[in-house]
């Protein structure tokens, strides 16, 4: 890859990146750490990769750097040890994003990254389970899982709308 290259690879990458982090970690300090060690380490590399494979090779650094970042936080939560009623949403609220944010909170790490990356990022099952290391069975397997335990906390969109 070409000084060039890299260039436009930060000008095209750099805020999908971020957004996916910042996403997953809502801390936008260390989203923009993360994306820079990312790009710091897409630097190194940059004589042995490829212009076309740059993208996937970002959001794969960047996940794993914030999955080692949260794994020595020990924040990772596990949806079945919090008590039902805390995951249905019931009252009537009209703010959907601050709901579906909370809710993605509740997610495993594993299910909240595989429904971001399909749902808000638009990667195939193929390319979410090159990013995070999944087969492409387990991405399904977790997007669905993830799908279900965020419509079993919103419960009937009446109640938001």
């Amino acid at each position: 890859m070409t000084v060039k290259e890299y260039n436009r690879s930060v000008e095209e990458f750099a805020d999908p990146v971020y957004r996916f982090i910042r996403g997953n970690l809502k801390d936008e300090n260390r989203a923009n750490d993360i994306v820079q060690d990312s790009y710091e380490r897409l630097w190194k590399h940059v004589a042995e990769l490829e212009f076309p494979v740059v993208k996937s090779w970002l959001f794969s650094t960047a996940y794993h750097i914030m999955i080692d970042i949260i794994r020595k936080e020990n924040r990772i939560i596990n949806l079945e040890l919090i008590p039902e009623q805390e995951t249905i949403f019931d009252s009537q609220y009209s703010d959907l994003s601050e709901i579906l944010n909370k809710a993605l909170d509740l997610l495993p790490e594993h299910q909240k990254t595989s429904v971001m990356l399909r749902d808000y990022e638009g990667y195939s099952y193929k390319e979410i389970g090159d990013i995070t290391g999944l087969s492409e069975a387990q991405v399904k397997i977790n997007i669905y899982r993830g799908r279900v335990a965020l419509k079993n906390f919103i419960g009937k969109i009446e109640l938001v709308l």
